[in-house]
């Protein structure tokens, strides 16, 4: 399995470029090549930042490290939803209540890359 990680940002910072520390923002894991090669048309409409808040982008940083800010959280919770397998993968259903709490926190989500 190639893992992917998600968390949620406490205190996001304007200027500060982040580095991959998946235990500092308490992330759930999924297998990328079984989600994201999936999913990769509608990841790739929605608005993100790559390492920075400097950096808008569109999908996810699939070598690095993405950003995805609150207003983009409800559709990628849609992408990770209508996903089937939810029902088999406890990983993804922990991403899907990791993306949920984000939501209910108004917070945003890092995503680090394989």
């Amino acid at each position: 399995m190639i893992k992917t990680h998600f968390g949620i940002i406490e205190d996001i910072e304007e200027t500060q470029k982040y580095t991959y520390h998946p235990e500092k923002y308490h992330c759930v894991y999924i297998d990328d090549e079984l989600y994201i090669d999936d999913w990769w048309d509608k990841l790739i409409l929605l608005k993100t930042y790559f390492h920075s808040l400097n950096r808008p982008e569109f999908g996810l940083a699939r070598y690095g490290i993405t950003l995805i800010p609150p207003e983009t959280l409800p559709a990628f919770q849609n992408i990770v939803l209508s996903d089937r397998r939810i029902y088999k993968d406890e990983h993804l259903a922990a991403l899907a209540g990791k993306i949920q709490e984000a939501i209910s926190r108004n917070k945003y989500m890092i995503h680090f890359g394989v």
